[in-house]
């Protein structure tokens, strides 16, 4: 596949790593001139946006560990501070899927529940079972280093897939986040999820194997499961995608560096 828009210039490069981090993450970052760029072409830095989402996450590990709290301590306080960074974004998503697509009875009534701010029994449940999850596996690891790896692993690597998603799913709503973000490119979609499958190296040779393969089979999964419910992807979906993608790494790297 040639790459026909890549590379970038450095200074095209640097406005969509900024533009990742400001849409990304809650961080008090400085006002930009993006001048025009897309979100949808920016969409491949993603992962770098992840990499210092994961890395805030790992400094407040640390710093927990530093001042003996215990290891479910320390995890637990590590995920807040993420969540904090990304104003929880993603875990927004996440509920309002599991409610549309639990609660609604046909197409429109789904997106029209998704819509709605309120969470319900499908929401609360999944977003209880992702924030136990996630931490009981990063309560796993026994030194700041592990938790250092895998977090910058799970953050990089889970929103490495969303360009892919954009690409291969149309908007199922003519108007909303996702369809107002713009059409990604199969570069930019490339070029993201490259980005973000490098740093699974950090959890070794197997366990990158394993995490790929994990994340290929849920992107596919899915992605089916979207096209059946609603036609296509919505902001929800993407966030979704997101929280199962960096639940699956991490649970990986519970395993392949405990």
């Amino acid at each position: 596949m040639k790459l026909k828009n890549f590379p970038l210039s450095l200074r095209q490069v640097l406005d969509d790593i900024a533009l990742c981090l400001v849409f990304f993450s809650r961080l008090p970052l400085p006002v930009f001139d993006f001048r025009g760029r897309s979100l949808a072409a920016a969409i491949w830095a993603a992962p770098v946006a992840g990499l210092a989402i994961g890395l805030i996450g790992a400094v407040v590990y640390a710093t927990a560990e530093r001042f003996g709290l215990a290891m479910g301590s320390a995890a637990a306080l590590a995920l807040a501070a993420t969540l904090l960074t990304t104003g929880c974004l993603h875990e927004d998503g996440l509920s309002d899927v599991a409610d549309g697509f639990g609660g609604g009875k046909s197409r429109g009534g789904k997106l029209e529940i998704m819509r709605d701010s309120r969470i319900g029994a499908y929401g609360a449940s999944a977003l209880a079972l992702s924030l136990l999850i996630r931490w009981s596996a990063i309560s796993e690891f026994a030194d700041p280093t592990q938790a250092l790896l895998a977090l910058i692993a799970a953050h990089a690597a889970s929103r490495g897939l969303l360009g892919a998603f954009m690409h291969l799913l149309p908007p199922a709503r003519s108007d909303g986040l996702s369809a107002g973000a713009g059409s990604v490119s199969a570069e930019a979609a490339v070029a993201g999820a490259v980005l973000g499958a490098i740093p699974l190296l950090l959890l070794g040779p197997g366990g990158a194997i394993v995490a790929i393969v994990l994340l290929g089979l849920l992107f596919a999964a899915f992605r089916a499961l979207c096209l059946n419910q609603i036609d296509g992807q919505t902001g929800d979906t993407i966030g979704a995608l997101q929280q199962l993608g960096e639940i699956a790494v991490l649970l990986v790297a519970s395993v392949s560096l405990s």
